[in-house]
């Protein structure tokens, strides 16, 4: 696996003092991004919605539509 080093090359980069610091004013050289900065997350997959509150989002929406129909039905009668 190949790794990119975030550090600056003192050979590269134009003002950098003894260290790797920038002097005041100076802009500091552009950070590298890394591949892989993160452990892969297995502890905690997602999984989706479960199914008690997907149903009983499911009921509350039918009863809903259910109502207003009715009460559409009642006022065409």
């Amino acid at each position: 696996m190949t790794h990119i080093s975030p550090d600056p090359e003192p050979e590269r980069s134009t003002g950098l003092e003894p260290g790797g610091g920038v002097p005041p004013g100076e802009t500091p050289p552009a950070e590298s991004s890394m591949p892989e900065t993160l452990p892969r997350e297995t502890h905690n997959p997602t999984k989706g919605w479960a199914k008690a509150p997907l149903t009983v989002i499911i009921v509350v929406a039918v009863l809903i539509a259910a109502f207003f129909l009715a009460y559409a039905l009642v006022l065409i009668l």
